[in-house]
């Protein structure tokens, strides 16, 4: 099936240069036209949004003239000399007559939920049949996978997935659905759409809870309460995603507005209001860390936790390490000495987790050196084990504080909001999931010494 494309081109001053038939009519109807200024201001406020991140962006348009209620999707483009509009799914009725999207099996399925996503696999659309359980909230701008905890098949496999791959219809893939008055599990199907040139352009389905009224007499999942923390403990691996996947698409947005504002990109504001948005900002970078922190120790403590073997170059992932924080640095005048490229130290260990544990050591030397100091990073090997030193000239630790330093939530004592007293006892846990360990040498006012060994592995 494929749906026709209404087009519209605006400047980046917002003014409507070109519109196909249907746009400029709306346009008008507004007491617009060509030339002039977007009329229409939800579409408006879309562009503006959408110039201002510089990213595409897909929402659902609702609008109305002295004729008709307006119900389509629409994608902005935008670019450096303004934005190009994409109108697809363009849908009218009467006045107050309300639309539903027009999904097959909808009318005898009154317990579902209707649901549209871009090619992004973005939520644009989210309604709830006659008896359906309520809608949540906050589930605009969502990813499918955000509002929809994916649940893989018997082998394994994700039904939603694979379609994706194959722009094709799917159906039978089970999700878990936080908050859906009690009915946690559900069923998606769903058939993918296609704009005039033959473009995918994202999927249109329903969700059917399989454990409460329409479930067809579907058992139910044993639910697991906590008194303290709802339906699933924190011990529950489900809680962490679920964690996860609530809390970084509202951060992301806190901390994209907060630097939007911060920057002053939408014109002068007051200087106290940019530090307060500024200030804003960090927090939620902070918190945004927070959230990788409780996914990784989530992660690591699932009983037989096990990272992956690669072949690593331990003087390799140092410097890739540094031209990712090497900015931070500069920014305090501190240098860093980093192993030569022609130094290699082959080791075994999972590439991303060592690379994750250098940028955890790096990142704690250059928080804690002073000004115009210096970092030394070097490899070794000693027998079988393959290692790399983080050494800094920070004012070094007590043997008291070395004693504690891994331990979980420990802070030494800190009051600021940095960290979150969890990158340390990671780093450790992940080092010793890949059979090596990472310890510490220091003394006050003598710098801190933190090496990372792992199984060395022969060159070659």
């Amino acid at each position: 099936m494929t749906e026709r494309i209404v087009r519209g081109r605006i400047d980046r001053a917002g003014i409507l240069v070109s519109a196909d038939g249907p746009l400029l009519k709306l346009q008008r109807r507004a007491g617009a036209g060509l030339d002039r200024p977007l009329a229409l201001p939800q579409l408006a406020r879309l562009v503006a949004l959408a110039q201002r991140l510089q990213r595409d962006i897909s929402r659902p348009l609702y609008a109305a003239d002295d004729h008709s209620d307006i119900h389509a999707l629409v994608r902005v483009l935008p670019d450096a000399d303004g934005a190009n509009l994409e109108i697809s799914d363009w849908r009218t009725g009467p006045i107050g007559q309300p639309q539903v999207p027009s999904i097959p099996d909808m009318a005898a399925a009154p317990h579902a939920w209707a649901w549209e996503c871009d090619g992004q696999l973005r939520l644009v659309v989210l309604r709830a049949g006659a008896d359906a359980p309520p809608v949540p909230t906050g589930w605009e701008g969502l990813s499918l996978s955000e509002q929809f905890e994916l649940q893989p098949n018997e082998a394994g496999r994700f039904a939603v997935l694979r379609a994706l791959g194959q722009q094709s219809r799917f159906e039978g893939q089970r999700v878990r659905v936080a908050g859906a008055n009690a009915h946690a599990n559900w069923m998606l199907s769903g058939d993918p759409r296609f704009d005039a040139t033959g473009r995918f352009t994202g999927f249109r389905g329903i969700a059917v809870p399989i454990d409460g009224p329409g479930s067809g007499g579907a058992a139910a999942e044993p639910r697991r309460i906590d008194p303290a923390f709802g339906s699933l403990p924190l011990s529950d691996p489900q809680f962490g995603r679920r964690i996860d996947g609530a809390l970084r698409g509202p951060l992301s947005r806190i901390i994209a507005t907060a630097e939007t504002i911060s920057g002053q990109f939408d014109g002068p504001i007051r200087a106290d209001y940019a530090r307060y948005a500024g200030d804003i900002a960090h927090a939620g970078r902070h918190l945004l860390g927070l959230v990788d922190d409780l996914a990784d120790l989530q992660n690591i403590e699932r009983p037989g936790f096990k990272a992956a073997r690669d072949e690593i170059d331990l003087g390799d992932l140092a410097r890739r390490a540094v031209g990712l924080l090497g900015m931070k640095a500069e920014e305090k005048g501190i240098r860093i000495d980093t192993p030569r490229p022609d130094d290699p130290m082959p080791a075994w260990g999972e590439f991303r987790r060592v690379l994750q544990v250098l940028l955890n050591l790096l990142g704690n030397a250059i928080r804690y050196s002073p000004l115009d100091s210096q970092i030394w990073i070097r490899v070794d090997r000693d027998g079988d084990r393959a290692s790399v030193t983080i050494a800094d000239q920070g004012q070094g630790l007590s043997s008291d504080q070395q004693d504690v330093v891994f331990e979980k939530f420990e802070r030494l004592g800190r009051t600021d909001g940095d960290g979150s007293g969890l990158g340390l006892y990671i780093a450790r846990r992940l080092a010793r999931a890949m059979d090596g360990d990472l310890t510490v040498e220091s003394a006050p006012g003598q710098g801190a010494r933190f090496t990372l060994s792992l199984p060395a592995r022969e060159p070659g």
